[in-house]
């Protein structure tokens, strides 16, 4: 190959896997049928960062931009754009849209910056009314999803000044969710339970919890406590299923000691 850069590299490789003679697997690939798979590359991303594995991260995000190298060649056989397209798209919005920084803009904060990005994004889309909601991915993780919807409606007002009828809304909520149980109602269940749900991601806005990473931790500490119950269990030659509930509560409550020991700075000895 007589590339010279990474990208050019990556380019070419991707062209021999969809070209004549190239991988079958690669030809046969859809724009619907990656969708799933650029999904799952996305949260490897993720999972890299948390753990801190610096050489993971590298490779999954070369991961992803193998997805957008291919989304592109694909793209690019219909004689709709290529990767080159995607890049120029991307710089020229980029500089649009920070008018502060490659124009003669001035702006006090960081709030300011995003009144200018929406407002510049406005005029980019025309003349045709547009909901401030527009954009948000409906393939978004459902609390994600609404933290951002709830953020775009504030951007226009649409917010309580405090936390107070937050709560009250959760409060409100969650005695229509005990309702729709006593009433029996599978479909008022599901639709106040949600309702709960988006009330409990709104209070995680007020407070500056991202919900998603919130409910993500509690369910890391879940596993982690529960690996720990399990093991307990095993050391006595048993299993979790024929435990009672009694016993694995007590299992969990000594992990669950044993995890906020750690955690508890060391006392000092006085001097």
């Amino acid at each position: 190959m007589s590339a010279t850069s990474g990208i050019e590299r990556l380019l070419d490789v991707i062209d021999r896997l969809r070209g004549e003679g190239g991988c079958p697997w690669d030809r046969k690939q859809t724009l619907r049928s990656l969708k799933p798979l650029l999904i799952e590359e996305c949260y490897e991303v993720l999972d890299a960062v948390d753990y801190g594995d610096a050489d993971a991260h590298a490779e999954e995000l070369g991961d992803v931009l193998m997805h957008i190298a291919l989304h592109s060649r694909i793209r690019k056989e219909e004689g709709a754009f290529t990767f080159d397209d995607v890049a120029h798209r991307i710089a020229d919005k980029l500089i649009r849209r920070h008018p502060h920084v490659f124009a003669d803009t001035r702006v006090a904060d960081s709030g300011d910056v995003l009144r200018n990005w929406e407002a510049i994004k406005a005029r980019e889309k025309g003349s045709r009314p547009r909901s401030v909601l527009e954009g948000v991915p409906r393939h978004l993780p459902a609390l994600q999803r609404a933290q951002r919807i709830q953020s775009r409606a504030a951007r226009v007002g649409f917010d309580w000044d405090t936390t107070e009828p937050v709560m009250d809304k959760i409060a409100e909520e969650l005695d229509e969710c005990r309702e729709a149980v006593r009433e029996g109602d599978a479909a008022s269940v599901e639709h106040e339970i949600g309702d709960l749900f988006f009330a409990l991601v709104n209070w995680c806005r007020f407070l500056n919890v991202d919900a998603e990473q919130a409910l993500r931790r509690a369910a890391d500490r879940f596993t982690r406590r529960f690996q720990g119950v399990e093991a307990r269990v095993r050391a006595e030659g048993r299993r979790p299923a024929d435990c009672t509930l009694a016993e694995l509560d007590a299992h969990w409550n000594a992990v669950k000691a044993e995890e906020q020991a750690a955690d508890r700075p060391a006392e000092r000895r006085p001097d």
